[in-house]
């Protein structure tokens, strides 16, 4: 399965939707969100495209209850504290914003970990445990929205940082 991987989103609605397009592009099914959203606004791109999503909270997502109650006005939008495990694909995944947040062992437990903060891109592996960030959704930081897709079935990763042109508005 294709999925794929946002995190850091920060309210740039403009930029999450031109993820959203190119996830859609790219045959993605569902897509997972490692935190930092913000506001409640900031869920309606992935309300929008009619994708199922599976997100956790991060450490500036402060109106949680109103984040839970926009999610509800849609459908496939599910929110979860982090860190939150899954079975997607029969993979073992744990999503959580700050990888800091988890011990080894807990990571270790998982095939596959997802996570942001940093707003960097990065891939890695840790004994058989595929480590994933797909940098910032947002692009504040480093002028470039960018995100991830997973093949949950052969464990490649494709970076994706979008150019100006596809969210500038």
């Amino acid at each position: 399965m294709r999925l794929g991987l946002i995190s850091d989103t920060h309210d740039r609605v403009p930029a999450t939707a031109a993820l959203n397009s190119a996830f859609m592009r790219a045959g993605v099914r569902m897509v997972l969100h490692a935190g930092d959203h913000c506001s409640p606004f900031s869920l309606s791109p992935f309300l929008d495209a009619s994708m199922p999503v599976v997100a956790v909270f991060g450490h500036n997502d402060g109106d949680q209850q109103g984040m839970r109650a926009h999610a509800a006005t849609g459908m496939g939008v599910e929110l979860y504290e982090s860190p939150h495990s899954l079975d997607i694909g029969g993979a073992r995944i744990l999503l959580v914003h700050d990888i800091g947040d988890v011990s080894e062992l807990s990571l270790h437990a998982h095939a596959i970990v997802i996570h942001g903060h940093t707003h960097l891109q990065e891939m890695k592996t840790r004994a058989d445990t595929l480590i994933v960030n797909p940098g910032e959704g947002c692009g504040w930081l480093y002028s470039a929205p960018s995100a991830a897709i997973l093949d949950t079935d052969t464990r490649h990763v494709e970076f994706i940082k979008l150019p100006a042109a596809e969210w500038v508005r």
